[in-house]
């Protein structure tokens, strides 16, 4: 091969490779460049965070939103470990999961972006109307062990709850069993049936009149019967609704949560934001939860 050719050869050849590189320029600047936010947690909030999430998309095409449940001690943990841009939580972060996140150089920040009343439910054709947290406390730690007990027939009562995992059973354990007294011990009887998820509890009160169980209001369908709870026998007993948890009345309600490491910044924050506009919180009432009256700053 003479010098003429080679030198050509050579010449063409990186202009062919000077086209690749333009053109692998052009295809960069042409793809879209995404926004990625991971949130993981709370199996309550899991389906408001994912109606949240398309909505939000179609307003900025740039974000992509990964929306997983697990339920809140998974989210709580993967924002400990530093896996998770927001962690979603129906309860409050406990003293020790703050401690292990700032001994990891993480600085959980709260946002309340709902609230939720958990609703005792029953089968339909159980002719219980009402219930105190002490009768309550008292089902799920095995005093109260059958129907007969309550004014109904000689039926064993059936106990469902959510797994320990879920940031409801806490609440639940704290708040119902325990009756909000911190040097309570109460426990759930070990007869108690633990279910996976809010749906399972639903599906299996409907189909079987001996079962209790309990939910998040968003998750109460109309084939199962809420029942009518008071703080105690000289209380009015109140029904679970948005009217109901915002004026107070209603014994077992709660806020629901959002936890970011540190103060959030960029597009977090700006999700953050629209999570608390009237937008975002007229979804959490078409979801059935309860909108913020006052939204933050």
């Amino acid at each position: 091969m003479n010098r003429k050719v080679l030198i050509l050869l050579l010449l063409n050849f990186s202009f062919l490779l000077s086209g690749c590189h333009q053109q692998d320029q052009i295809a960069e600047a042409a793809s879209p460049q995404y926004v990625y936010i991971e949130n993981k947690g709370s199996d309550t909030i899991v389906n408001l965070a994912l109606a949240w999430a398309e909505e939000y998309q179609k307003l900025h095409p740039e974000v992509r939103l990964s929306v997983t449940g697990g339920g809140t001690g998974t989210g709580i943990a993967a924002l400990i470990n530093g896996t998770v841009d927001i962690a979603n939580a129906s309860r409050r972060i406990k003293q020790e999961e703050l401690d292990a996140a700032r001994q990891n150089g993480i600085d959980p920040i709260e946002f309340v972006i709902a609230r939720d009343a958990i609703a005792i439910i029953i089968n339909p054709n159980n002719p219980i109307e009402k219930l105190t947290l002490q009768q309550i406390s008292d089902i799920y730690s095995g005093k109260i062990n059958n129907w007969l007990e309550l004014g109904w027939e000689d039926r064993p009562i059936v106990r469902l709850s959510r797994e320990t995992n879920s940031g409801t059973h806490t609440y639940f354990l704290e708040h119902v069993l325990r009756l909000g007294q911190p040097d309570n011990k109460t426990l759930f009887s070990p007869d108690t049936l633990l279910l996976p998820s809010s749906e399972g509890i639903t599906v299996e009160v409907r189909q079987n009149p001996n079962a209790i169980g309990y939910d998040g209001l968003g998750y109460v369908t109309e084939d199962v019967k809420m029942v009518a709870v008071a703080e105690d026998t000289r209380s009015d007993y109140i029904l679970p609704s948005a009217e109901s948890v915002n004026s107070g009345r209603y014994p077992i309600a709660r806020d629901l949560y959002m936890y970011t490491a540190g103060r959030p910044e960029g597009e977090v924050k700006e999700y953050l934001d629209w999570i608390l506009s009237t937008e975002a919180q007229q979804i959490v009432k078409d979801l059935g939860f309860v909108p913020l009256i006052r939204h933050q700053p």
